[in-house]
């Protein structure tokens, strides 16, 4: 029997890690010589207090969203995928390769056929680590973060020696046809006769993005599939008895993950830089750990968590730019959210369950003494 609530699990004991991590970078804003409040309105201000902080704060968190989805997946079959950030990347390659090979009339026909080779790109990355788990028990973490490296040296040559226009110096491919650019929401928004969002580059990506957090618990929490992802996950010999093949899950699990991540590409890529550039993915892929374990690994926690770090990301952005806190600083607030989420969760957890438990028991009805019959003495 569960000892708390599941929205204390799903909501409040994430609250209180972010409320101390948060509390935790006051203090070291305080130790620079700066002013905490003065740090928090300048962050608010700047992500939160205009269409166009609220543009690349959504932006961001578009592409922690995919990030996120990603390990998250992975999360439930106990699969620790740090591989989102190589996976990206080639997904950016598929995206691009997509762009670049057909003179697209308009972005609705050239939006689903980059997301499949986005997600086909992502998904190969993801193949190898994961065949080479389930098979030869080579461990997911190791492979896939030498599969970060792989990957950026392959996509490096693929700008130098392959997509780099000729005469070109930028290690960067050629700019998409006009009919692969994504509108944004200044474009969506236009009818309102205002200008919203001037200047931003969040997108219909954003919207892509919503999809596929209800697609992903759609999948999880809603076919024999997810079922047996979720049960491989909880037991492995328990899943093996029920028939379940730890091989194929395993493969599967690694797949819709890299798929996921590979996504990614569609916003960054095809939506903001319309060419395919080297570190287009800026450690997005490595947020996306942060944000499936802040959200539980469940679409609706990657959600809010993903907004949230697209708010430390533009914040971070207006802090370096208007104050003397370096942007570095969201790194640390950042971390502080990873130790608490992760490494540090029992320490709010457990003094939790013990204030639920002692609860319900205080609740809980007391026998009747009264009640009890006894028999006379003969």
């Amino acid at each position: 029997m569960d000892t708390m609530p599941k929205w204390v699990d799903v909501l409040l004991i994430p609250l209180i890690n972010l409320v101390i991590a948060f509390v935790l970078s006051g203090l070291v804003i305080l130790a620079i010589g700066e002013s905490p409040v003065q740090a928090v309105r300048t962050m608010v201000t700047g992500a939160l207090g205009s269409t166009y902080g609220w543009g690349y704060t959504l932006y961001y968190a578009t592409n922690f969203m995919f990030t996120g989805l990603a390990v998250a997946v992975a999360f439930h079959a106990r699969l620790f995928n740090i591989g989102g950030e190589g996976q990206a990347m080639l997904g950016g390659l598929g995206v691009a390769l997509v762009c670049l090979s057909i003179p697209w009339p308009h972005w609705t026909l050239a939006l689903p056929v980059a997301i499949l080779g986005g997600a086909l790109f992502g998904a190969a990355w993801a193949f190898l680590p994961g065949y080479l788990q389930a098979k030869r028990g080579s461990h997911i973490v190791i492979t896939t973060i030498m599969f970060n490296f792989i990957g950026a040296a392959l996509l490096n040559y693929m700008l130098v020696n392959v997509l780099k226009p000729a005469g070109s110096m930028d290690p960067a491919s050629g700019n998409f046809p006009e009919g692969a650019h994504l509108p944004t929401f200044q474009d969506i928004f236009a009818f309102t006769g205002m200008t919203l969002f001037r200047g931003a580059p969040v997108n219909v990506t954003f919207f892509v993005a919503i999809a596929a957090c209800f697609l992903v618990w759609w999948l999880i929490w809603r076919t024999r599939l997810g079922y047996a992802i979720r049960a491989f996950g909880q037991s492995e010999p328990a899943a093996v008895y029920a028939g379940i093949k730890p091989v194929r899950i395993t493969v599967i699990a690694m797949l819709i993950s890299g798929a996921l991540a590979g996504c990614m590409a569609i916003n960054n890529v095809m939506g903001e830089a319309e060419r395919l550039v080297l570190n287009a993915v800026e450690g997005a892929g490595f947020i996306g750990i942060a944000v499936a374990l802040m959200g539980r690994s469940h679409p609706f926690g990657v959600f809010l968590a993903a907004l949230l770090f697209g708010f430390l990301y533009q914040g971070g952005a207006e802090l370096g730019l208007w104050t003397n806190i370096p942007r570095d600083l969201v790194v640390v607030i950042q971390a502080l959210v990873i130790l608490f989420t992760g490494a540090l969760d029992n320490m709010v957890r457990m003094p939790l369950e013990r204030i639920f438990l002692a609860a319900r028991r205080s609740r809980a009805p007391k026998p009747d003494t009264k009640s009890v019959q006894t028999e006379p003495a003969e």
